[in-house]
């Protein structure tokens, strides 16, 4: 007779998910290698039209995945329950799964090395007991903030509340064994403006562990300034000029830049740093860190998709290139070790590598300061189809932007259906200044305004 593990709470109860993980790890064949990721999560999305609920999804999910290797293959399967025969079929796969994998001598799990989690108090029950109809307030207040915050805003195209719950366990042969749980909710809204026939978008955010902390009327404000100063925007002539990059602007530009430096990317031979280590690739004062420890980061993190501890990683520090991030295979094919930088996309995947928390070590100037020094220039508030636009190999990209345009060390008339062409090397090269205004979003990157000399703008 099969029985089913439930826990106490949806979220909450890392202790059951650790003694799952334990029971699957015990049934370990000699000289087999086993990991057992447990996950146990609920996300609720809310968007609201006209006061109303649009939308609303609350899902609750939970799954294993179990990893084995045995001379030298790999097997993995998951599982989308906690029921114990299930479990047992899940094993059995993953070992009929090894059977057929291709062999590779650096396949082995992860080991512990001797570096401790930091406890950055992630998990807020605040979130957990936070009723649905007050989450549901947040996102109706947030759409009537747009709304009031200009009277050029005609409509709000979405006001969103998204919240995570997540509690997860690592356990393997190789003596790995954490547990952690974390929480994170935003809010997110895009505003349209109208003026003289013209019609422009503006998004803003707030980001918090706790519903409590969320700003409505910060990130209200901030979507209608950003809709608004952009009426009346036309299309600017061809010119190479500087370009000062908006926060979220920088944040999405990070996050490729962050893709090029996995050592997974390096051994595919996709990354434009391949054997470039120890050479001086951006101006002394640029510095760039992956830090999942640093806890207002949406995307922090205690431990590794290995269950391995995160850690600060310098990847361009005073401008040479530092390191790559490694996951414990990557970098024991490397020559290396891990970097405690494996990533997953959840109890489906095996472990990735990738960047966790990406930011730049901040300035001291305004975004207005550093404004002020540009005599002719371009403030990119937004650019489309920048993921696409990328070679990660060459460091080619081009991509549509809007902004304002800068004149005399203020900005001047809005211009959009513009194109931004350069290469990432380039880039980083002609970096001149970075801001003091740091802003972590809901993603894998911090923003931060970053001002770039010598940019090809074309136009008309």
């Amino acid at each position: 007779m099969s029985t089913t593990t439930r826990l106490s709470d949806a979220s909450d109860d890392v202790s059951s998910l650790t003694d799952l993980a334990d029971r699957l790890v015990a049934q370990a064949r000699p000289g087999e290698h086993l990991e057992v990721f447990v996950v146990h999560g609920r996300d609720t999305e809310i968007r609201v039209y006209d006061g109303e609920v649009e939308s609303f999804a609350a899902a609750e999910s939970q799954g294993v995945g179990v990893r084995v290797i045995s001379g030298g293959r790999q097997g993995f399967a998951y599982a989308g329950t906690f029921d114990e025969a299930v479990l047992a079929e899940t094993l059995a796969d993953a070992r009929d799964n090894a059977e057929f994998g291709t062999f590779d001598e650096y396949l082995a799990l992860a080991e512990p090395d001797g570096v401790a989690p930091v406890s950055l108090g992630l998990y807020d029950p605040a979130l957990v007991d936070y009723p649905t109809d007050r989450k549901i307030e947040l996102a109706v207040e947030l759409e009537r903030a747009s709304r009031g915050a200009d009277p050029r805003i005609i409509g709000v195209e979405s006001a969103e509340y998204v919240d995570g719950v997540q509690a997860y366990a690592i356990v393997s042969t190789a003596g790995i064994r954490v547990a952690s749980r974390e929480t994170g909710c935003y809010l997110s809204v895009s505003t349209l403006a109208e003026q003289d026939g013209d019609t422009q978008t503006g998004y803003g955010w707030s980001v918090a562990r706790r519903p409590q902390s969320l700003d409505v009327v910060r990130a209200a404000g901030e979507a209608a300034e950003r809709a608004t100063r952009l009426l009346g925007a036309t299309k600017p002539t061809t010119d190479r000029l500087t370009v000062v990059l908006a926060p979220f602007v920088t944040a999405q530009l990070l996050g490729i830049l962050g893709a090029t430096l996995s050592g997974e990317s390096v051994l595919k031979g996709r990354s434009l740093f391949a054997d470039r280590l120890g050479e001086l690739v951006a101006p002394s004062w640029f510095t760039l860190v992956d830090d999942p420890t640093v806890a207002d980061a949406y995307t922090a993190s205690e431990v590794d998709g290995e269950g391995l501890a995160t850690r600060r990683n310098t990847l361009i520090g005073d401008g040479t290139l530092r390191t790559f991030l490694h996951n414990s295979y990557t970098g024991r094919r490397s020559g290396t070790r891990s970097t405690g930088s494996a990533v997953r996309g959840g109890y489906t995947s095996t472990p990735g590598v990738g960047a966790q928390a990406l930011s730049l070590l901040p300035g001291t100037a305004t975004q207005a300061e550093l404004i002020a020094k540009v005599d002719r220039g371009l403030l990119v508030q937004d650019v489309s189809g920048l993921h696409s636009g990328v070679n990660p190999v060459s460091g080619d990209f081009s991509t549509g932007a809007e902004g304002l345009m800068i004149r005399g060390g203020a900005v001047a008339e809005p211009v959009r259906e513009l194109t931004i062409a350069s290469t990432i090397q380039k880039l980083l090269h002609d970096a001149v200044a970075v801001g003091s205004d740091l802003e972590w979003l809901p993603m894998n990157a911090a923003g931060v305004t970053l001002v770039i000399d010598d940019v090809t703008m074309s136009g008309a």
